[in-house]
């Protein structure tokens, strides 16, 4: 992860039953913001195991930056490690990256949180209400006692946040059907949680806004289609060519031939290997980037994706 920053945890706090919040300050007390509202972080805890985690913080606040870390039973060592940190612990992040911005021409926002995934959404939050714009939060949680932020969010955005607690899956579509009134084509829809949740709110939102107008933010790697792939040719725009066999990835290609790409998750759910597509046509296997980034196919995620044509011109970033 090139471009780390040294930082300290300056505060904890113990969000909501398994979820804790660590806020980070740089080590030399530079500045960490502002930052782009719906952006995320690559965190080196103290095991070496890196992860992304949303900002939730006020994106307009330079001197930290707050994540919230939820302690999962299966975790591979990141989330146990940063439930076990303590303030004055060191950490790494990288800068923030987003590929959940605010659409600006937006007549009207709703952002659609489900558990966790209220965490790029409280930064979306905070932004909105700032510049005044027209926004509702929908959070759908087990509990309030598993509700991150829920005290803080209705302190905060008052009557513009709505809880709906202990909604089982077949309840939820009602509620999301009733929260499109007043939504239009221009109106815009930001989504983070679990992967059927959020499929929920697509297709159940979709309809009204249309579904280049839902955006989501995944957290998990949803299982990555690996059949039918075949081999093709990739020119970077500096003119060199590399094969991509059918049982390789662009990017592990192109790191073997030492193409510096800045990579992390290598599932398909950080963006941080998101290159331009100069030619050709990308067979979009990722979950990060939005229906209508893959429509534009100028983009594509080169950890997972492939070719549907005999060859990609891509622009790397």
């Amino acid at each position: 992860m090139p471009s780390t920053i040294a930082v300290r945890i300056s505060e904890v706090t113990e969000e909501a039953t398994g979820i804790r919040s660590l806020r980070l300050v740089a080590e030399d007390g530079a500045p960490l913001g502002p930052y782009e509202p719906g952006a995320h972080v690559d965190v080196v805890g103290p095991t070496g195991v890196l992860r992304q985690y949303s900002l939730c913080s006020p994106p307009e606040d330079p001197a930290s930056l707050l994540i919230a870390v939820k302690r999962e039973p299966g975790s591979r060592g990141g989330s146990v490690a940063l439930h076990e940190a303590a303030v004055g612990d060191a950490l790494e992040i990288g800068s923030p990256r987003n590929l959940l911005a605010v659409a600006p021409d937006a007549d009207r926002h709703l952002l659609v949180a489900g558990g966790i995934g209220i965490t790029p959404l409280l930064s979306m939050a905070y932004a909105l209400h700032r510049d005044g714009a027209e926004f509702s939060l929908l959070y759908f949680a087990r509990s309030r006692a598993e509700a991150a932020f829920a005290d803080l969010l209705e302190e905060e955005f008052g009557d513009r946040v709505h809880l709906h607690l202990g909604l089982s899956p077949e309840e939820q579509p009602a509620v999301l059907g009733a929260s499109g009134t007043g939504l239009s084509a221009r109106s815009h829809v930001y989504t983070c949680g679990p992967a059927p949740f959020m499929d929920q709110v697509g297709a159940v939102l979709g309809d009204v806004v249309g579904a280049d107008h839902v955006h989501t933010e995944s957290f998990v790697a949803a299982e990555i289609d690996t059949e039918g792939g075949t081999a093709f040719t990739v020119e970077l725009d500096s003119g060199e060519e590399f094969e991509v066999p059918a049982d390789r990835s662009i990017l592990s290609v192109l790191s073997d031939n030492g193409i510096d790409v800045f990579s992390s998750c290598e599932e398909g759910i950080c963006g941080s290997c998101v290159s331009g597509v100069l030619d050709g046509v990308p067979d979009h296997r990722d979950n990060c980037l939005s229906v209508a980034d893959r429509a534009a196919n100028d983009r594509m995620a080169l950890c997972v994706s492939r070719a549907k044509t005999a060859r990609l011109t891509i622009e790397l970033y």
